[in-house]
């Protein structure tokens, strides 16, 4: 079923639904943990960064199973994480089925509006049930977690263990992913004779029309990229391709498009001097390897959701109607994106030199990401 029927239905029915049962109350503490279960429904950046997480309760809970219940569209990216011992995607029924049909000590929800979620949270058994209080679904869980739309969203997702008495780690240790030997290999192949070369990785794509920057300014940088004696290499999904091949006929550089798997994209970013790219879950999956990142935004809530840290440029005209985007949704723009197309090329260009000089420059203590909201990234 595709996500925008969901949608839908969860506007339509999840309310009644969520109201059919009668609110929780917290249980007595556990006195041990061996079955956990996160549901992550949504994108890929939603997977990724709730990748983190799930490593911080391997840390603390080391023999417990972990299982995941996410989505066809962003289930691969938790084979990512070496912290999960399976996935299973809701969109499958027999899949569903299974995880109705088990039986966990605790089941976090980290979806942040949408009401199924949670109420499939509270028909799976288990003694405790976490997830965002955000409206009626606060109902369904033993312990809601508040949402703050200004605070970025791995601090939310953290925000979600605290019921189970603990928090983010001191640090965390990038990259937090973890990469095939086989997608390892596979892009080595891929990239030919750029291997072990520099270049810079381009991601095109975007989920709705208002994030993209536009197939002629991404062809100008690949462009002027090139005249300065530097490659790219363009990333992406099938969707993707025929911008892409734009992109590399007029610009010049590697058109990878439509040919790797998302493990395989992956490798790929781990071995780029830098992504540019606009607010997507490729754009977390660099941050997540620790490659540096020149991002594009405008109706996103770069709060929210832009990198943090010193390895990372956000590029953002923050104009007063922008962000737009509320728990996902992001209404047709009246003003052609203006947010995000009055993003330069040329400001776009002295971003990436700038961080590519900033990146040489830096060694030892000095390349290690910053503090911020309480914990080292």
């Amino acid at each position: 079923m595709k996500t925008s029927v969901l949608k839908k239905i969860d506007g339509v029915f999840g309310p009644f639904l969520a109201r059919m049962w009668p609110s929780l109350k917290p249980p007595d503490p556990l006195s041990s943990i061996s079955r956990l279960l996160l549901i992550r429904p949504g994108g890929i950046g939603d997977a990724v960064l709730l990748i983190p997480v799930i490593n911080r309760l391997r840390e603390v809970f080391p023999a417990a199973y972990i299982e995941v219940l996410a989505e066809k569209r962003n289930c691969w990216a938790f084979a990512l994480s070496p912290g999960v011992d399976r996935v299973r995607c809701y969109d499958r029924p027999h899949e569903l089925w299974a995880i109705l049909n088990s039986g966990y000590d605790v089941v976090i929800d980290s979806e942040q509006w949408h009401r199924l979620s949670a109420i499939i949270a509270r028909w799976i058994r288990s003694r405790i049930k976490i997830g965002y209080g955000t409206n009626e679904r606060k109902r369904l869980f033993t312990h809601s977690v508040g949402y703050c739309h200004d605070s970025y969203e791995l601090n939310s997702f953290f925000e979600l263990l605290k019921p189970l008495g603990t928090g983010p780690p001191a640090r965390i240790d990038f990259p937090f992913l973890n990469i095939s030997d086989e997608a390892e290999s596979s892009a080595d192949r891929l990239l030919g004779p750029q291997l072990g070369k520099p270049f810079i990785a381009l991601f095109p794509g975007a989920s709705i029309a208002e994030r993209c920057w536009g197939v002629e300014k991404f062809s100008d940088l690949s462009r002027v990229l090139n005249d300065q004696g530097l490659s790219s290499v363009i990333v992406g999904g099938r969707q993707d391709i025929d911008t892409a091949e734009i992109i590399a006929s007029k610009g010049g550089g590697i058109n990878l498009a439509g040919v790797t798997s998302l493990s395989e994209t992956a490798a790929v970013l781990s071995r780029s001097s830098l992504l540019v790219s606009g607010d997507s879950g490729v754009l977390h999956i660099a941050v997540g390897l620790d490659v540096p990142t020149v991002s594009l935004f405008g109706p996103g809530r770069a709060l929210k959701w832009a990198p943090k840290g010193s390895n990372h440029i956000v590029l953002n005209k923050n104009l007063p109607c922008s962000p737009c985007t509320t728990f996902g949704y992001t209404p047709r723009c009246p003003d052609n994106a203006r947010c995000i197309q009055d993003i330069t090329v040329d400001e776009v260009f002295q971003a990436v030199m700038s961080l590519l000089e900033a990146q040489g420059n830096k060694t030892g203590e000095e390349a290690k990401a910053p503090l911020f909201d309480g914990y080292r990234i």
